[in-house]
This record gives C-alpha cells, structure tokens and sequence, in this order.
C-alpha cells in the first residue's frame, strides 16, 4: 500500500518564504501540502503555485478569530456564531479556489459562564448547519482533539468526546482529524483508538514525542503505526505536521524506507 504524505508547509520549510515553500514540497516529491491558514496571502498566487506544481492541498484551518485574545477557533463558541459563519464561507470560498477536499473547523477553547454541555451543543449546530454546505462542495468537516499542555485552555482534548460530537451531528461530511502527537500527550493508546474508529477519520497528522519533531526522534513507535494503517487500509493523506529538529530536508530520512517498502 502506498502512503499519500501532505506536507505542512506552515512548519516544514521554514528555511524559506511560506509562498517559496511550495515549490520545495514538490521538489522533494510531495504530491500535496496541508497548512494552518492562507488569509494573509494572496490566494491567488498560492493557487496558481499548487496549479503550476502539479500539488493537491489536502487541508487548511478555519480562520482562529481573534488570537490576540486569546481565541483559537470559534466553533464551540454561542457568542461567535457570526463571526463562525462568516468564517466557513469564507474558507469554503478559499477550498473551492485551491480544490481542497478538507477543512479543520476549529473547535475552540474553553469558555468562562459555559458548561461543556452548552459548548458541546453549540458546536454541533454550527455542525450541522455546516455540514450540508460542505457537502454540495463536495468538502470534508473536521474536528480536532488538542493537547491541554501545548494548548491549556482547549475544550476538545479527547477522541472519545469528538467521536461523541460526530455521531450527534449525523452527517457524511463530518469526520475525525487525529493527530498523532496530539493524541500521545494526552491519551496514548493509539493503535486501538485509530482501530475502533478508522471509518470516522478523515484525515491524519503526525509528529514525535517529545518536541513535535519528525518520526523516530521520539517514543511513538512509527512502524507499528504505519503497519496497522496498512492493515486497516487508510487512503487519505497523513500531514506531515511537525518541527524539524534539522533542516527539513534532513528531517525526511524517515521517509526513505516507507518509500522503498511501497
């Protein structure tokens, strides 16, 4: 089985410009690149970028909001519903511009006079009201659990709670995005979560423990993972979302041998 590798070109390639960073995924022979958010750069110049390098954009974030106070995402949040609108049709503007298939919707973190329950319920109406949109895009919905250590004040930090919010909103369109690092800082158990729950995962990133660094620098045990995602038969792209601890070109010796096996 042949793995498809999107590269974050928001944390690979920091050696050069964002927008110069394309062009160096495609030369090292990524057939895609994800990234956190395009809204300061002109769309345009990335679309004609990923066009011109034959490239697939597998993933983009919603719009955080306003992070000098302190938000990152607005889902979750009943007092931002506006604004979250405004958001997801502005990033579904951008998806169908740069043919992406995918969009992290940004849950949000926890908010003071809430209780779980009313974030929770909140995020599934936005959910819902999303979903159909998305789908006559012919574009995916994600939510993401974080890590409380690297981000304390998330509100979804666990697969369980998102699986949870997933079957309430009942829609094709709405799916797991499970990230590896964030997964083992919080929960671990890695192998039997993405088993019970591969068919609600639409999209996966990796990275090491400690350090969010590439595989093999860390404890997750890269092999075994890949070997059950094989059995398992995952299709979509695996986002390469880490800090080189070298350069980025160097970063990719982990590659060399998925490579050659497939």
């Amino acid at each position: 089985m042949s793995f498809k590798f999107a590269a974050n070109v928001s944390m690979l390639f920091q050696e050069v410009s964002f927008l110069e960073r394309f062009r160096k995924a495609a030369e090292v022979g990524f057939p895609a690149v994800e990234f956190l958010f395009p809204y300061e750069y002109d769309i345009d110049v990335i679309a004609c970028n990923v066009q011109e390098l034959g490239l697939e954009v597998a993933l983009f974030n919603l719009h955080p909001g306003d992070t000098d106070l302190g938000e990152w995402g607005t889902l979750s949040n009943p007092k931002r519903r506006d604004f979250f609108q405004w958001s997801f049709g502005q990033a579904l503007e951008i998806a169908d511009r740069l043919e992406c298939e995918r969009l992290n919707m940004m849950f949000g973190h926890t908010m003071d006079g809430l209780n779980s329950i009313e974030q929770i319920e909140c995020a599934v109406k936005n959910l819902q009201w999303a979903a159909p949109r998305a789908a006559q895009a012919n574009v995916m919905l994600l939510i993401e659990p974080l890590n409380e250590f690297d981000f304390p004040d998330c509100f979804l930090t666990h697969t369980q709670v998102a699986l949870d919010i997933i079957q309430q909103v009942d829609h094709p369109n709405v799916g797991l995005q499970y990230d590896f690092y964030h997964a083992q800082m919080t929960e671990g158990n890695l192998i039997n979560t993405i088993t019970l729950c591969i068919d609600k995962i639409g999209h996966i990133q990796i990275a090491d423990v400690p350090g969010r660094h590439q595989p093999g620098t860390g404890e997750i045990r890269f092999q075994a993972i890949f070997s059950v995602l094989e059995r398992l038969q995952y299709g979509g792209y695996i986002g390469l979302e880490y800090l080189p601890s070298t350069t980025t070109e160097e970063s990719f010796d982990w590659l060399i041998g998925i490579r050659q096996k497939d």
